[in-house]
């Protein structure tokens, strides 16, 4: 009996590690973990971001998060990097801030309970890549089924604040027919 518990187990955590094979995790990417309990949360909604600059395709994913960890912490007195996911340019999803704790925003809305997912780029310029698109559904359908988010919880960041976030052209992008029958599976699951 105690082999099959065993066998059941290693199953079991295989299937975790294989659900998130897409996710490089703070520690991989040299982040530093928080230590603010304060901040705890639980996730009802998933709110999508661009990051309002220029992110050119050759620059360095890492050393930007790096600098906006410290950055965060040093000038804007947060808990970490403003949010939980951040998909570069490339397609690589990056673990940011640690999903149990609240993300931080400069703007007026509160984002207690929502998992925020920041697409790097300005998309009030910037073309969307399609390594992106394919990025923000994976870690979306991810969170959705992980929190039991609906998909009509699903918005983005100028839903709840005066703001041009997630710009003109993934806000375009989010309005399409492809979108909107990710978002219908979502319901399906």
């Amino acid at each position: 009996m105690k082999f099959f518990l065993s066998l059941l187990l290693l199953f079991l955590f295989s299937q975790n590690q294989i659900a998130q094979n897409w996710l490089i995790t703070q520690e991989e990417w040299g982040g530093t973990d928080s230590t603010d309990t304060s901040l705890e949360h639980q996730i009802s909604y998933i709110t999508i971001h661009h990051g309002g600059e220029i992110f050119p395709e050759d620059k360095n994913t890492v050393t930007y998060l790096q600098g906006l960890q410290k950055w965060s912490r040093s000038d804007r007195k947060w808990n970490d990097i403003p949010y939980h996911y951040v998909v570069a340019r490339d397609g690589k999803i990056y673990e940011g801030r640690p999903l149990n704790f609240r993300g931080d925003t400069n703007t007026t809305y509160d984002p207690t309970g929502h998992a925020l997912i920041v697409l790097l780029g300005n998309f009030e310029e910037q073309e969307l890549n399609p390594e992106q698109i394919e990025s923000l559904k994976t870690v979306t359908s991810y969170l959705a089924k992980q929190e039991s988010v609906a998909a009509d919880k699903i918005k983005t960041h100028k839903d709840y604040a005066e703001t041009l976030c997630p710009g003109v052209k993934l806000s375009a992008y989010l309005g399409t027919d492809d979108w909107n029958r990710f978002l219908s599976n979502i319901s399906d699951q």
